[in-house]
């Protein structure tokens, strides 16, 4: 059972660390190591959170849970890598509603919409390679 689940989620984390570094590099033409750490401890949320609804709490409400925990690992990861570090891998401070550079709202929408598709994966990859049972998503 343990290796089971170290299984699904070391899985989870290497698919979540690829898709978010591979979205960096599309989108800014770079990326850095840090960001693949970032996005696997996301989908691994994603898929923790699900199971502990079992999947079958309003996506939305999913959603919103989601993008709190990616904002709020987004701050903590930016001020150690950024601030303390001094690494500048990013700074959102040109841009609205931001704190500190680390995080700003036109980054938290966009966000919410790649935590829907990171809920909906990451249930579905527990299905389809685990054997999980199958996730019942509905909006409301």
């Amino acid at each position: 059972m343990f290796l089971k689940k170290l299984a699904e989620y070391g899985f989870l984390w290497i698919v979540g660390g690829t898709i978010y570094y591979s979205f960096e590099l599309i989108f800014r033409g770079f990326s850095h190591w840090t960001m693949f750490v970032l996005g696997g401890i996301c989908m691994m949320f994603f898929a923790f959170q699900g199971r502990a609804v079992g999947w079958s709490e309003a996506l939305w409400k999913q959603v919103i849970r989601c993008t709190v925990f990616v904002i709020a690992c987004e701050f903590i990861t930016g001020i150690i890598v950024n601030k303390w570090l001094g690494l500048s891998v990013w700074d959102y401070s040109n841009q609205p509603f931001h704190l500190f550079g680390q995080v700003c709202l036109p980054f938290a929408v966009i966000f919410s919409g790649l935590c829907a598709a990171g809920i909906l994966l990451s249930g579905y990859i527990l299905y389809w390679f685990f054997g999980e049972e199958i996730p019942r998503y509905h909006v409301l």
